[in-house]
């Protein structure tokens, strides 16, 4: 990676032709949630592996999961669809969370806690491509810990609101293995609590992460520093993403080089390297682009958060999913509970990934369950089919699905208000035509009351084992809401090479207003993201176009060099993109005639983009940033933005 490089920029006409030239900013409406009902708190107990112990907390508020659903499983005209429902029922019993969710409680004592967490840490600080994965939960109460998180890690507090669970100390991402560099800080999380720093172990919480990464619902009673200062020489980070959080102290981004925080409230926000972008925040810092890297998004459009696990007093849990939500500023949680349904436990299926397949998914989805995938690999022979709407399938510590024999590993019907979440979606050997299917063909049908929803995802083709997919996401549904996602071709790991882990695309949409927050694409041998779908947004993008291209004659098409990282369609008349950054390490002299191409419509808006050319190999280039204009980044220039 490389340090900040001047930038230089497109030509005014050009970008007043595309309307980019406008306040960075969308108009406020009032803000507007889906109904929800008052219902009793869920069902059975307490339930995970190792450590579990006495009860504790408060009870979590909540709404039925009325859905209004038409026999077919799709929400009826004009009626709201809300996650959960379906009708089934677990048999009865404390649920089995397995033995890699280890539930804790203030009664287990600190010390005790504190020596199986590190034992944990130990065996996944370094462990990039292992196939351990892990969950912690902590009811409420206060605790004194510190809480490292290494490599397919999720830690999780059950309280109903973040302050519930109060850890004093750290709940903290370090680099400390890699001499400070974070930029393979992958696949972890942490939702739904409060934590105070201890200046026994850092002045602010240290959150030094890269992409497939989330703080949500989180609480710092402090400062948090987003790069790891103690690490070593090479304290670089590379991309992250924190929503519905708040930090009371100041927000340090030191050596990150982008990021998003999306409905955060800070005391202060400092720094910024090359792409910091802020949607429906408070506390947003000063700075006009391109003299600062900063782009803000006021209010949040539209948003339903990701689902979070509670249990009550009585040892019940459930899912509580947040409705959907319109202009939207700061916190749902900081002047009380935001409309939400509450699902208990018991109408959830409980995979295991040493016991489940699926049929075995397939069958619990057909009897109305929604899903919970505990912490493992999930080894498929066919795809996990969602087609009824409101399904909530919940990933807890990184679960990962592989499908073996080449198809989809889940692919989702063109129904309403489906939940995917917390899941890392591997290839397997077989190629599939993609990874992660939304609607199986394009329909006018509309979901805009009652959107699905991706929280959380992460697509890999190769790095753990030879893959092959042509595309990870295909978005044939309306209205779907992307939250936070990583798509990558690997360019390290196991099975990796130009013509070993083969994979053309990273999304595909087609269907209409697609919204994206936080979208990561890498490394494809093709378009990284090609978006053929009318009234698409994406706020916050990230891209590196593919590093192996073996020699030009081999990545061109259509008399052009190279593949731009995003295509937007011809027939796309509405588009909205802001704050996007495209980069190049190129192990050979080969060139990308542009890092975007597009449509020249006034309805089609690119905002801040940045590209960056990493030093490597001589004679390699982006020659130009969207439709032939924008400065070029070579090793003669290594940075160039847009004006605006």
């Amino acid at each position: 990676m490389t340090s900040s490089a001047s930038r230089l920029g497109l030509g005014f006409g050009f970008l007043a032709s595309l309307g980019v030239l406008g306040a960075c900013s969308s108009s406020s409406s009032p803000s507007s949630t889906a109904p929800s009902s008052a219902r009793p708190s869920g069902s059975s107990s307490s339930g995970g592996g190792a450590m579990d112990g006495a009860d504790g907390g408060t009870s979590p508020d909540g709404a039925s999961p009325t859905t209004g659903e038409s026999p077919d499983g799709g929400g009826a005209p004009g009626a709201v669809t809300l996650p959960g429902g379906g009708g089934y029922t677990a048999p009865p019993g404390p649920p089995d969370f397995g033995p890699n969710v280890l539930v804790f409680d203030p009664s287990m004592g600190n010390a005790a806690i504190q020596s199986k967490i590190d034992a944990v840490f130990k065996g996944q600080e370094t462990n990039q491509f292992g196939a351990q994965r892990y969950a912690y939960f902590f009811k409420p109460g206060s605790y004194s810990l510190d809480v490292q998180l290494g490599f397919y890690m999720e830690v999780l507090g059950l309280g109903a609101a973040p302050d519930d669970v109060s850890i004093t100390g750290a709940v903290r991402s370090m680099a400390k293995w890699d001499q400070g560099n974070a930029t393979q800080n992958f696949w972890r999380l942490s939702e739904n609590l409060a934590v105070t720093p201890s200046a026994s172990i850092n002045s602010a919480n240290v959150w030094a992460v890269s992409q497939a990464t989330a703080l949500r619902r989180f609480h710092v009673k402090g400062g948090t520093n987003l790069f790891d200062p103690e690490g070593g020489p090479n304290d670089w980070a590379s991309g992250g993403f924190i929503a519905d959080s708040k930090v009371d102290g100041t927000v340090v981004s030191g050596s990150q080089q982008q990021f998003l925080t999306r409905n955060v409230t800070m005391g202060k926000w400092s720094g910024g390297v090359w792409n910091m972008v802020f949607v429906g925040n408070r506390g947003n810092p000063t700075g006009a682009w391109p003299a600062s890297p900063y782009t803000f998004v006021d209010p949040t459009p539209a948003i339903r958060e990701k689902p979070y696990l509670t249990v009550d007093g009585s040892g019940a849990y459930a899912v509580v999913a947040p409705t959907l939500a319109q202009a939207t500023q700061g916190t749902t949680w900081e002047s009380g509970t935001a409309p939400s349904t509450t699902i208990p436990i018991d109408q959830f299926y409980i995979a295991h990934a040493d016991k489940d397949s699926a049929d075995t998914l397939n069958a619990a989805l057909a009897a109305g369950a929604n899903l919970i995938l505990t912490p493992g690999v999930y080894h498929l022979a066919s795809a996990i089919q969602v087609s009824r709407a409101g399904t909530v399938v919940l990933g807890l510590g990184l679960a990962t699905l592989v499908p073996d024999q080449g198809t989809a590993a889940i692919a989702v019907a063109d129904v309403d208000s489906v939940t995917i979440a917390g899941i890392l979606f591997d290839a397997g050997a077989k190629e599939s035509p993609t990874l992660l299917e939304l609607g199986g063909a394009v329909t006018a049908t509309s979901h805009a009351l009652s959107p699905t929803a991706l929280f959380d995802i992460s697509c890999r083709v190769g790095g753990a084992a030879a893959g092959l997919a042509t595309s990870c996401v295909t978005i044939n549904s309306s209205d779907v809401i992307v939250d936070n996602a990583w798509l990558w071709r690997a360019d390290h790991g196991n099975g990796v090479g130009w013509d070993v882990n083969r994979a053309q695309n990273g999304l595909v949409v087609n269907g209409a207003n697609v919204s994206a927050y936080g979208l990561f694409v890498e490394h494809f041998e093709q378009y990284q993201t090609l978006w053929n779908g009318d009234g698409g947004k994406i706020y916050f993008y990230q891209s590196e176009i593919p590093y192996d291209v073996p020699s030009q004659a081999r990545w061109t098409h259509d008399g052009e060099n190279g593949y731009a990282s995003i295509k937007v369609g011809v027939s796309v008349t509405h588009f909205d993109a802001r704050g996007l950054g495209i980069y190049c390490y190129f192990d050979n002299p080969v060139v990308l005639d542009n890092a975007i191409e597009s449509p020249t419509g006034a309805g089609v808006t690119f905002q801040h983009v940045v590209t960056e050319w990493f030093k490597n190999a001589a004679g390699s280039a982006i020659d130009h940033i969207i439709n032939g204009t924008g400065a070029a980044v070579n090793s003669s220039n290594a940075g160039a933005t847009t004006p605006n």
